[in-house]
């Protein structure tokens, strides 16, 4: 082949390249949750060592993925993950679990830095860690997530109605509102 034929196939990788990350497709919405695979947690009930999707059921679920040192996270994630646990505080029929998914910075983005991020917002509620330089975030492959803020919004029966990037305050409760419902 000549340099010619070559061209093409430079230009497609090329245009590809600047496709927006929110227009890849990523996420697993109307499946069943996956397992988490976190290594490290806090806020734990009495009597667990760890917690997966199955320990809701029956609820509906605000899973919310971040990174300590994600400004996205700070900006936009953790105050809407705050306003939404704050809302749902005593309805036992939603439940919230956040869990640091790491895919980079991981000499910052520590099992310690958990617990930094529950004391600096005030949760109360189970936080893991995902993910480490020698072992990729579980998390993550199992639901496609595609970075930081991720949100994942799980109904009753275990079953993925949102997983994205950010989700907004409004949106997250009258999603989860309805989900109540079902």
């Amino acid at each position: 082949m000549n340099r010619i034929s070559f061209l093409p196939l430079i230009l497609l990788g090329f245009l590809l390249s600047l496709t927006p990350l929110s227009a890849q497709k990523g996420g697993i919405l109307g499946k069943k949750a996956e397992l988490w695979g976190a290594d490290h947690w806090i806020h734990l009930p009495e009597s667990k060592t760890n917690l997966n999707p199955s320990d809701f059921e029956g609820k509906v679920l605000y899973l919310y993925c971040f990174q300590s040192w994600c400004p996205g996270c700070h900006s936009s994630g953790f105050p809407t993950l705050k306003k939404v646990s704050e809302h749902y505080k005593d309805d036992d029929e939603v439940a919230f679990v956040s869990i640091q998914t790491v895919f980079e910075g991981f000499g910052t983005n520590t099992p310690e830095q958990v617990s930094a991020m529950a004391k600096r917002y005030g949760f109360s509620f189970p936080m893991g860690h995902s993910g480490a330089k020698d072992s990729a975030s579980v998390l993550m492959k199992n639901y496609r997530t595609r970075g930081t803020p991720w949100t994942i919004i799980i109904d009753k029966k275990g079953v993925v109605r949102y997983n994205d990037f950010h989700v907004t305050e409004k949106k997250a409760k009258a999603l989860i509102d309805t989900l109540k419902k079902s």
